[in-house]
């Protein structure tokens, strides 16, 4: 239980200085990040129970990225209120999450 309340400060820190970084992403508030967060990562689980493991967004490679930049776009349409995103913020968000997830893993193993 602690280590899933980790993961998703963790998360939240992490996508509010992306949306603070990175042009075409915004994210409204902490509280708005931890939603937003929630939403991605329910999402992620989803796309990994219906597509199988290798599309996961935890994955490294090319396929796991696009997965990634998708969920992150299409989250915005679950919390507009908390979550903006173009195209290419969904893009530049993916792979500034996927380098932090490399160093620090955001994953319950």
């Amino acid at each position: 239980m602690i280590g899933a309340v980790v993961r998703f400060v963790v998360s939240a820190i992490v996508l509010m200085l992306v949306g603070y970084l990175l042009p075409g992403i915004t994210v409204s508030g902490f509280v708005g990040a931890l939603i937003a967060a929630a939403v991605i990562a329910i999402l992620g689980y989803a796309v990994e129970a219906v597509l199988g493991e290798n599309v996961s967004p935890r994955s490294r490679g090319l396929v796991g990225f696009i997965t990634a930049a998708v969920i992150i776009y299409l989250a915005q349409f679950i919390v507009p209120n908390y979550l903006s995103v173009s195209l290419l913020g969904s893009l530049l968000a993916a792979f500034v999450i996927g380098l932090v997830d490399a160093f620090v893993p955001t994953t319950i193993r």
